[in-house]
Order: C-alpha cells, then sequence, then structure tokens
C-alpha cells in the first residue's frame, strides 16, 4: 500500500463530494478541509471507513467564532491515521443566533465529552447528542466565555486610567 499523503486525501474527498468540498490549504503540513453542515457526519463517516484514508481516530472538536464574517462559528474536527501516521482538520462553517451542528457521538463515542466541552465554550449545539450540557463551566453562567462578544478589559478599571502613565 502506497504511503497516504494529502493529494490523495484530497483526491479521495474530491472525487466523492465534489464541490461540496473545499481545500482550505495546508498549514505547517496539516490538510484543512471544509465541508457544509449538511454532509460534516458523512464526510466524518467516510474519512473514518474509507479503505484508503482510515481516519480512526477522532483527535479533537473545538471551535472558533469570527464574529464579524457572515457565517460566525467555526466546529473544527481533527481526525488522524494511526497507521500511517496522517492528521486531517475537517471545518464546519455554521451561523445564526444558535449555532446547531449534527452529533459526531454516532461515529465517535469520545465525541462526547469534546462536544460538550465545545457547547460549555462557545454554545454550539451539537444536535441529537446524548447529553449535551456544561461539563467545566458552572451550570448557572448564562454566557459561553470564549465567544469574542465580550470587551478584553473591563472599561471601570481605575488603574489602567491614561493619567497614571503620565499620558
Amino acid at each position: 500500500m502506497d504511503k497516504l499523503d494529502n493529494q490523495k486525501i484530497i483526491t479521495r474527498l474530491q472525487d466523492r463530494y465534489g464541490e461540496g468540498l473545499a481545500v482550505i490549504g495546508e498549514p505547517h503540513g496539516l490538510l484543512t478541509v471544509a465541508v457544509n453542515v449538511e454532509t460534516i457526519i458523512d464526510v466524518l463517516q467516510f474519512v473514518k471507513e474509507d479503505p484508503e484514508l482510515r481516519m480512526n481516530y477522532l483527535t479533537d472538536i473545538t471551535a472558533v467564532h469570527y464574529p464579524r464574517q457572515e457565517q460566525e462559528f467555526c466546529v473544527v474536527y481533527h481526525v488522524y491515521n494511526m497507521l500511517q501516521d496522517v492528521r486531517l482538520r475537517i471545518k464546519v462553517f455554521v451561523s445564526g443566533p444558535i449555532p446547531t451542528v449534527p452529533t459526531a457521538t454516532t461515529i465517535w463515542h469520545g465525541a462526547n465529552w469534546m462536544e460538550r466541552e465545545t457547547y460549555d465554550f462557545f454554545g454550539i449545539i451539537f444536535e441529537g447528542h446524548p447529553d449535551l450540557r456544561r461539563i467545566l463551566n458552572m451550570d448557572e453562567l448564562d454566557v459561553f466565555p470564549m465567544r469574542k462578544e465580550y470587551p478584553l478589559e473591563d472599561p471601570n478599571r481605575v488603574d489602567k486610567k491614561d493619567f497614571y502613565f503620565g499620558r
């Protein structure tokens, strides 16, 4: 069997998904692709079960908040082929007041805690998740701390006033 590389992954995914797949780039050799929310579960299932790709290990699920973009949330999946030491990053962009993505727990049971953490910090709903609730923050917390919706510093802090610095 030939060594799996990024070009083979791109070819295999484009043969299957065509225009529904966008290649974002290869930063530091890590192939990054984007798919739409409707096909994310099919893509994850395909990369796991395809005999050529065999991305059999879900390394991480996280998110990024881009507040000035049309689709302001990006859910990021990192998958890994342990047999050939090849990684793939899959991104899904979503928007709306309640961003929603289907759960990957139907493919990997280990996605359970990763999705709970992503929900806890970004407020992204993983539809169909068996137990979607806060995992690290307090249950009473009514905000999602990793969203870029809040000022970086408290404007009322006295020690940050310009006159203390001779300005």
